[in-house]
């Protein structure tokens, strides 16, 4: 009788230790990631950024490619989701939504904090959903109701004062500095700098060389703030970016006007890529009049290639329009000497990854090499976060096994 119960218990036991197994562990740690538009990932090679050099010394350091479009908004809100644009709604930075009948740009509040336009689940919804705090700055979507949801602590864009660059640090130091029972586990802040500058200059120029070394100036304070509070420990520090830049001239730009003959389309919206809806009867010969043109791809809805992962969305028209890197496609030339959106499998639109702290390897630097499987994708941060917090993630096209490499 005794051993008959003393094997039950024990299979019991088993059980229930298989059971917990099944589950992602209790973390107590904490997560702060810091995103800063528009550093491309051979910032830290051009010029002089001597703590995002140190990170990779006691961290992680990779170079990470983004989703395409290679955008602020697009970009920001598949690092949230985990999901490509095409899927997470914001396919560009500007597009039509036929359910809406309305043209979505970032600077438009109708549709700027409307929810209806936001897919998928962002990180900060999903842990809330669980039970986690989270703090946010600026993150694109972390100020509008989506699923019913915000941040426990958040600061709407258009919120009276706009908050500059050291205001947003302080912001995440008194987060972090919160008591235990209302500190959030994750806090994420948007900077947008060196993509103004890279825009307005070039990426290799005097002006971004001195706002790329500020912003690394600016990230050490932070980091050193952190590392002086009494839970320093278990902080892990992460600094990302959305896309790169590249140089861009007048003398490669195509008028979009002159292409395309008036009366054949409905709309056309967006640029890098452009979107266009065509009039009925008029997808075939336009396509075939935009295929001639060089420096351009065009491709018809739903035949996009397949490792850029776009082109499926009902938001996206019956054309999309690419311009090869460095060239524009647009009504008027843009007034600057940098921009993106290009393909994301182009060194120029790649981004910078840099983490520390008690999860992460020390001085590793994540291999990249071309291929779905190597890569080290924007799209993986949602699942690693997930995984940092011991939360479950929501369906997404993001995949930890790709990332967790970088993992203790």
């Amino acid at each position: 009788m005794f051993m008959r119960n003393f094997r039950h218990s024990l299979l019991l036991a088993l059980l229930l230790l298989g059971g917990l197994g099944s589950c992602k562990p209790v973390r107590d740690n904490y997560t702060v990631v810091i995103s800063l538009d528009g550093f491309r990932w051979d910032y830290t090679d051009y010029y002089n950024t001597t703590f995002l050099d140190s990170l990779a010394t006691v961290g992680v350091s990779a170079r990470m490619e983004p989703s395409f479009p290679a955008s602020t908004f697009p970009n920001h809100y598949t690092l949230a989701t985990g999901l490509v644009p095409d899927h997470n709604g914001l396919v560009n930075n500007s597009f039509w939504n036929p359910e809406k009948e309305y043209k979505y740009t970032m600077k438009d509040p109708a549709c700027r904090y409307n929810p209806d336009y936001y897919l998928g689940e962002a990180i900060w919804i999903t842990a809330e959903h669980q039970g986690v705090k989270t703090g946010n700055v600026y993150w694109v979507g972390s100020d509008i109701p989506v699923k019913d949801t915000y941040p426990t602590y958040y600061r709407k864009w258009d919120q009276d004062p706009h908050w500059n660059f050291e205001e947003r640090v302080d912001e995440v130091v008194r987060l972090m500095s919160l008591p235990e029972q209302d500190r959030p586990r994750l806090v994420m802040a948007y900077f947008d700098e060196p993509d103004h500058t890279g825009h307005s200059f070039g990426p290799i120029s005097a002006e971004t060389k001195e706002m790329a070394e500020h912003m690394d100036s600016l990230m050490h304070g932070l980091y050193l703030r952190l590392m002086a509070l009494p839970h320093a420990s278990k902080i892990n520090f992460i600094v990302l970016s959305d896309h790169g830049m590249e140089d861009v001239s007048p003398e490669r730009f195509i008028n979009s006007y002159e292409c395309i003959p008036e009366g054949w389309t409905e709309r056309v919206i967006g640029h890098t890529p452009t979107s266009i809806f065509v009039k009925d009867g008029y997808v075939d010969s336009l396509y075939n009049r935009l295929s001639q043109i060089e420096h351009i791809s065009v491709w018809k809805h739903g035949e996009v290639p397949a490792e850029l992962n776009y082109g499926t969305s009902n938001r996206l028209g019956d054309l999309i329009v690419a311009p090869d890197l460095g060239w524009q496609f647009n009504n008027s030339p843009f007034n600057g000497m940098g921009a993106h959106g290009y393909s994301p499998k182009e060194p120029d639109m790649m981004v910078m990854f840099r983490a520390v702290g008690p999860d992460f390897k020390v001085g590793y630097e994540a291999p990249f090499t071309k291929g779905e499987q190597s890569a080290f994708h924007n799209v993986d941060i949602y699942p690693l976060l997930c995984e940092l917090l011991g939360i479950e993630p929501a369906p997404v096209d993001g995949k930890l096994e790709r990332i967790k490499k970088i993992l203790k």
